[in-house]
């Protein structure tokens, strides 16, 4: 007999005798007990899971956080949880979570990934007010790799221009890492006052240099380090340590450009699923952990640039000394630069079109 039954019967007040009267008092306690009990024991013993889809070269980062964050929560809540990983590249990915991807959370390198989804419905409008720094708990920058003994003398922007020089980036349609780099060449030049027209003669010059376009971080890296194509590697500041340790130190040089960009990395709950998986408080409770001092550190160990002043003064040696503009002050913001740019028909698409004639 169900819970709802047992609480549904009525017996007859002629010919009930007490004996059953005092038996059913007796059975409600229990039957009581047997429903509820074992919902309880599942909803404690159950571990939560989160999904974290993330751009290309943050894997080795959240390997790292997403343990870190798991001992916090446990000792904080005595909560179990699991952290499942995405990686790709960012708007490659954007478009997985749109398509369906159930992510809980999503940790890009450009905020006009986190964008799409605000207007897709899937997160809120005012996602960057929810956490610190416009929420992205770091930045990065974009610098250049080359090999050994540097060959082609490669020591700015310009050179990337030079004919006979071979520049290794990815596609900047579908990747931030590619978008970054190719943003940070067009606004080396507005920033020291340049034109749009000077922008764009140069990055015409560049992308003629590009003999491959890779569709993420990743696979740019292996095609400078392990199939040995291009002089000179964009890539960001994060990368270069792990390049070196992964491939043999030695094999490689970084070269800082005189001026380079900002690269924040912004941070969003999917709201639409995490209401749907009832994961918010969590996904929330994840993030914030990554403005903790604990994750500050692991991801200044990282190579990426943490937001807290002790910690980044503290790996200060770390990055490199140049000078940085932002996508905000020096390119009018990202949506913007995302109208002008990488639309179909927009700067990128007109760059490529010409090139192919």
């Amino acid at each position: 007999m169900s819970q709802q039954n047992v609480r549904s019967a009525r017996p007859s007040p002629v010919s009930s005798s007490r004996r059953q009267l005092l038996m059913l008092g007796a059975a409600l306690p229990l039957l009581g007990a047997q429903a509820w009990a074992p919902v309880h024991a599942q909803s404690t013993a159950a571990p939560a899971t989160l999904l974290n889809v993330s751009y290309d070269v943050a894997r080795e980062l959240y390997k790292q956080v997403n343990p870190a964050f798991v001992t916090y929560w446990k000792a904080k809540s005595g909560q179990t949880v699991t952290i499942n990983q995405s990686h790709g590249g960012s708007s490659k990915q954007i478009g997985s979570v749109i398509g369906g991807l159930e992510a809980d959370v999503v940790t890009m390198n450009q905020a006009t990934d986190v964008d799409t989804l605000a207007e897709k419905g899937l997160t809120s409008a005012d996602w960057r007010q929810r956490f610190p720094n416009g929420a992205a708990p770091y930045s990065s920058t974009m610098l250049f790799l080359v090999r050994k003994g540097n060959p082609k003398q490669i020591k700015d922007w310009n050179d990337l221009a030079r004919p006979g020089v071979q520049v290794i980036i990815p596609n900047p349609k579908v990747t931030g890492n590619g978008r970054y780099g190719y943003l940070a060449a067009w606004g080396s030049v507005i920033a020291k006052g340049g034109s749009d027209a000077q922008a764009k003669d140069l990055l015409t010059r560049i992308l003629t240099n590009v003999p491959v376009l890779d569709g993420g971080g990743r696979g740019a890296t292996t095609t400078f380090t392990q199939r040995g194509i291009g002089d000179v590697l964009l890539t960001f500041e994060s990368e270069a340590e792990l390049i070196e340790n992964e491939f043999g130190k030695g094999q490689f040089e970084v070269v800082y450009p005189s001026i380079s960009i900002e690269a924040d990395a912004p941070v969003a709950v999917v709201d639409k699923v995490a209401a749907k998986k009832g994961s918010t408080a969590l996904a929330k409770a994840y993030l914030d952990f990554l403005w903790t001092p604990e994750a500050q550190e692991i991801i200044a160990q990282n190579n990426f640039r943490p937001r807290d002043p002790a910690v980044f003064k503290k790996h200060a040696q770390r990055f490199a000394p140049i000078k940085l503009f932002g996508v905000d002050q020096t390119l009018g913001g990202w949506s913007k630069v995302y109208k002008t740019h990488f639309v179909d028909g927009g700067q990128y698409d007109q760059i490529m079109a010409s090139l192919k004639r």
